[in-house]
């Protein structure tokens, strides 16, 4: 099961890390805020939480402002993180409602955003509705708490319909001011907090952000771009589009223009180390990967790892024959990640080109039983234990796999050379698995944790459930398996009926091999709180304790509740293949 993505916005904390990377370079670690941000944050926050903002309802407009639906999303997400609040991106909000096997766009019900919010453990729900005549525009919003529920009285604005930015400024203004009466900023201080934008150039931001047509997409943000040539938003989206087709020689031209202040600065980072390994650069992006993981170790709260960074840097270190670094790091980043599949995959890699064939078919298997469905870890066991001399474990593999997979299923894997100029090394390179996406999940969780601890007036709520269950996984991503126990229990002795504090609870048994512990938690939250992710999760326990009947019914349960979950329907497909004794069919 992968990981979610939480790719978040975060205000009121930011954090620098000096790194040596050709000379003395400040490398910020996922300061989710623009340079004005950083200088105007408030010292003092009086409420906290995490808001989840939702698209905004056209409810009378003309079609051709149906942009401004997930227009207005964004610029209340980007105002609320300069205005220093902590916030959830578009990406964060949608990758949520993919696990739920909803749409990005779908028009919710306010049940439906309550349980959204629940799911990510948000404290606020914004949504909204607006609508014109074509020459003036109304937009209304609201405010729905979480924990205890309760819906604010909504805000409203009208104005002429090219007064967009200052009408919103308002409206966000007083929505926050309703939210928490202790709120100390004036509407021109708040004003001040945020960067003028044209409101032409944020038209054309947002209708390339949600254009499907790739050629409408560049032209809408090439045109934001010029517009507003100070703004880094178009520069990164632009850059991100180019990451996607793997046209580095251009993104890395739109990365460059990313500034170190800037909320997606590392991920351009990230992304540049990536394109610099597919350019078999491999000493730059040593050197990106080493700086992030330096700021991460050196400045974060807990020194968290990320496993994304630790892979990518362990292929450019194998690159160049840093073979005991790398698999140092990639052992990491595998016992961090114990779902993913990737870094017993590259560890196997590794273990051939030593020639240890009997440890990379160790590895291979483990890939294998973390991704089952991957025909290529099967593959590569069967290789690893024919070149180890062990035949007869190969023919039983190999069987195995035509019984799962198909006769014909299997790739034809070789690691002779193909002519003079290329090595076995070189076929194992072609082989690599290479992370192209960071998930941001411990960093939020950093952020999140320590503006708890450093807020003084967060410092009384500093033990709720809430603060607890981010602590723990943070601890989590940090791999530290106790004291994210301790904080899980700590929000249950707090909140018995938690359904968050017992899932972080049944990935804490999950990891140590506890797995009847582990579904019995889990069972606890669905009895709170019914979740096809959770189903899913369940259905894997099960699978581990080779109980295929049970995750069956699971999985079949989560996607009634979400019909479109992908990883429900994987799961599932694979289900199919495996016998009621637990074997393939």
């Amino acid at each position: 099961m992968k990981r979610p993505v939480f790719s978040a916005h975060w205000l009121g904390l930011v954090f620098w890390a000096a790194i040596a990377l050709s000379g003395a370079v400040t490398v910020p670690i996922l300061a989710q805020q623009s340079s004005a941000v950083a200088q105007s944050a408030p010292s003092e926050s009086s409420q906290q939480g995490i808001y989840l903002v939702f698209p905004f309802e056209n409810a009378g407009a003309s079609p051709r402002l149906d942009w401004l639906g997930e227009g207005l999303e964004e610029l209340t997400i980007q105002r609320l993180s300069a205005a220093g609040q902590q916030v959830y991106s578009h990406s964060g909000r949608a990758g949520e409602l993919e696990r739920s096997g909803l749409p990005p766009n779908a028009k919710l019900s306010r049940a439906s955003m309550l349980r959204i919010a629940q799911n990510l453990d948000a404290d606020f729900v914004v949504f909204g509705r607006f609508t014109s005549d074509g020459q003036s525009l109304s937009v209304e919003s609201q405010i729905l708490r979480v924990n205890p529920t309760r819906l604010l009285p909504a805000v409203r604005e009208t104005g002429p319909l090219d007064s967009l930015m200052d009408l919103h400024l308002r409206l966000l203004w007083r929505l926050i001011s309703a939210n928490d009466h202790s709120y100390s900023r004036s509407l021109q201080e708040f004003s001040k907090a945020q960067r003028p934008l044209r409101l032409d150039a944020f038209e054309h931001y947002a209708r390339g952000s949600l254009a499907t047509d790739d050629d409408v997409r560049f032209r809408e943000l090439r045109e934001a771009a010029r517009l507003e040539p100070e703004w880094p938003d178009p520069d990164f989206a632009i850059a991100d589009a180019y990451y996607a087709r793997r046209d580095c020689d251009s993104a890395l031209i739109w990365f460059a223009k990313v500034p170190k202040s800037h909320d997606r600065y590392v991920e351009a980072l990230f992304a540049t180390g990536v394109c610099r390994l597919q350019m078999n650069q491999t000493d730059r992006a040593e050197e990106v990967f080493t700086s992030l993981q330096q700021a991460l170790r050196n400045n974060m709260v807990s020194g968290a790892d990320l496993p994304e960074i630790l892979n990518n840097l362990a292929l450019a270190l194998a690159r160049q024959g840093k073979a005991q670094a790398a698999v140092s790091d990639l052992k990491r980043a595998a016992e961090l990640d114990p779902d993913e599949d990737t870094y017993p995959f590259n560890l196997g890699l590794l273990a051939l080109e030593a020639n240890e064939f009997t440890a990379a078919a160790d590895y291979f298997r483990e890939a294998s039983g973390r991704e089952p469905d991957s025909v290529e870890n099967r593959a590569m066991t069967i290789l690893s234990l024919e070149k180890a001399g062990k035949k007869t474990e190969a023919d039983e593999e190999r069987e195995s796999a035509a019984e799962t997979f198909g006769p014909d299923a299997l790739p034809v894997i070789r690691l002779d050379a193909k002519d003079a100029k290329d090595t076995r090394k070189d076929t194992l390179a072609r082989l690599e698995r290479v992370r192209t996406e960071l998930d941001t999940t411990a960093l939020r969780l950093e952020i999140v944790s320590a503006g708890d601890a450093a807020n003084s007036a967060a410092a009384a709520g500093a033990d709720t459930p809430a603060a607890h269950i981010r602590r723990g996984r943070q601890e989590l991503s940090a791999g530290r398996v106790d004291a994210a126990e301790s904080e899980f229990r700590a929000a249950l002795a707090a909140d018995a009926g938690n359904a968050s504090a017992h899932n972080g609870l049944a990935e804490v048994y999950r990891r140590r091999g506890k797995l009847d512990d582990s579904a019995k938690e889990l069972q606890a939250s669905l009895e709170i709180r019914d979740s096809a992710a959770v189903r899913t999760t369940l259905a894997r326990v099960y699978l581990e304790q080779k109980k295929p009947e049970l995750a069956r019914v699971e999985a079949e349960k989560a996607l009634k509740l979400a019909p479109k979950y992908a990883d429900a329907k994987e799961l599932l497909e694979h289900l199919q293949k495996v016998k009621p004794s637990g074997g393939a069919k």
